[in-house]
């Protein structure tokens, strides 16, 4: 037990040296669109499923509330949480269309669109983004593996470059904190 647990730990570890490695420039993109879009008060749309549907959902908590430091409440909504909407827009048009229609609902131009599939093949979150890019809004995605097609498809793809599901989602957290921290730097001291 003792080794498996320590494997475990040396792969999250290198998991977070890849990030730390490989995606500094993406990070810096992310947090440059979503502080200049929350400064002329755009929203933030956030999708996933599964436990990346959790981590989008965390994303907005943190960003209504607080990470850290007191703010002002930022413009947050998340796509995944509704499950009335989700249901009657699987039934209705299919799972492949839960994201894209209520991003025909609620986005606008100039509005951040953040998608979080760990495989980077989710129709439901490339039709969403895909749409949202046609509104006009920014898209980003935390992605994993090699990206999948998503990556090809938005402006700013955050990809976590290991197959292992867990560790992706452990990362992909991780930069949501991040993203967060920078966010409460510039907002807090507005207060």
């Amino acid at each position: 037990m003792k080794s498996l647990i320590n494997h475990y730990l040396q792969e999250h570890a290198l998991a977070l040296e890849l990030v730390r490695q490989n995606l500094e420039g993406e990070l810096q993109r992310a947090a440059a669109a979503i502080l200049a879009g929350l400064k002329i008060n755009r929203k933030i749309l956030t999708m996933g499923n599964g436990g990346s549907a959790a981590d989008a959902q965390h994303l907005c908590a943190e960003l209504v509330g607080r990470f850290r430091s007191e703010k002002r409440p930022l413009p947050a909504i998340d796509l995944s949480s509704n499950v009335p909407v989700l249901t009657a827009l699987a039934n209705d048009f299919g799972f492949e269309d839960i994201f894209r229609r209520q991003i025909l609902a609620f986005a606008s131009p100039g509005d951040l669109v953040i998608g979080i599939s760990t495989s980077g093949r989710s129709a439901n979150i490339l039709n969403g983004l895909q749409t949202a890019k046609t509104c006009g809004c920014t898209t980003i995605a935390l992605l994993g593996n090699d990206g999948g097609v998503i990556a090809e498809q938005v402006d700013i793809p955050i990809i976590v470059p290991v197959a292992a599901t867990s560790h992706i989602q452990e990362m992909h957290i991780t930069i949501l904190h991040l993203l967060c921290m920078l966010v409460d730097r510039e907002f807090s001291a507005q207060n």
